[in-house]
């Protein structure tokens, strides 16, 4: 697998400490409480303030989109970690 490294925009990064009555307070469905829940309650904020318009809080929407795309490489990286614990003890 080849290509470069991805620049983290500063406040995409996701978090496993995560304020969970902020995130109940918030009514964010079960599905979607994740490592980027937090950013989540901001953008939700905004899309209900501006009618879910789409041409608003896109920077929101964005720094969110990112968020997740940082946690699937996160997940990728333990991935590959664990894979190679795994060829090591079995050598």
């Amino acid at each position: 697998m080849g290509g470069g490294h991805h620049h983290v925009t500063p406040g995409s990064e996701p978090r496993k400490d995560q304020d969970l009555q902020a995130i109940k307070d918030a009514k964010i469905p079960i599905a979607w409480r994740d490592t980027c829940s937090h950013i989540l309650i901001g953008l939700n904020k905004c899309r209900r303030e501006t009618w879910w318009n789409p041409n608003k809080c896109e920077h929101d929407r964005h720094i969110y989109e990112e968020c997740e795309y940082n946690a699937y490489l996160q997940r990728v990286e333990a991935k590959v970690q664990h894979d190679k614990i795994k060829a090591a003890q079995s050598d």
